[in-house]
């Protein structure tokens, strides 16, 4: 009987341990997502910059929880032709969002919330990170589910290169 406990306790240890991993961000993923800042109006700035430039905005919609947030955040800044396109081609912000937001006590939070969730066409419902392309003018002309970009435990360089391509002002015709 005390065999079978202390198996028991040794099982819910390794199971908790290995819950906590999944929940925390890798190891060496350094935090993008400004979780002070007013997100509809880093969004505005991004736009009003993006039209006077010529450019189009990449919204990453997302936070510091989401492990899949900081390795695409990673991915596109140690890549040097990935990160070299995105300037030439885009105002590129990553938008703090947590789904947990939209059921908060805290009415002004839940407002907010809501008010980016409209104003980004709801593209949490792709999951996150969700990259919300935005043209001059601040209308959402794409939304990408980054899991069409995922390999394995990353991201696959031509699939990410091909989205990014394809929604530029000069592709889009803008």
């Amino acid at each position: 009987m005390k065999r079978i406990f202390l198996i028991a306790i040794a099982v819910l240890l390794v199971s908790s341990s290995l819950a906590a991993q999944a929940t925390q961000k890798p190891a060496g993923l350094k935090k993008v997502y400004d979780e002070q800042i007013n997100p509809l109006e880093q969004i505005d700035k991004a736009v009003a910059k993006a039209g006077k430039e010529g450019k189009f905005v990449i919204c990453q919609l997302g936070g510091n929880w989401c492990p899949w947030c900081l390795k695409f955040a990673d991915f596109i800044t140690k890549d040097a032709e990935i990160s070299k396109f995105i300037a030439d081609n885009y105002i590129y912000i990553h938008v703090n969002y947590n789904p947990r937001m939209a059921k908060s006590k805290d009415e002004a939070v839940v407002r907010q919330s809501k008010a980016l969730m409209k104003r980004l066409n709801n593209a949490g419902r792709f999951g996150y990170p969700a990259l919300i392309v935005l043209d001059g003018k601040g209308r959402v002309i794409h939304i990408q589910d980054s899991g069409y970009l995922e390999e394995g435990e990353g991201y696959n360089k031509k699939k990410v290169q091909n989205f990014l391509k394809n929604w530029t002002p000069k592709a889009v015709g803008a």
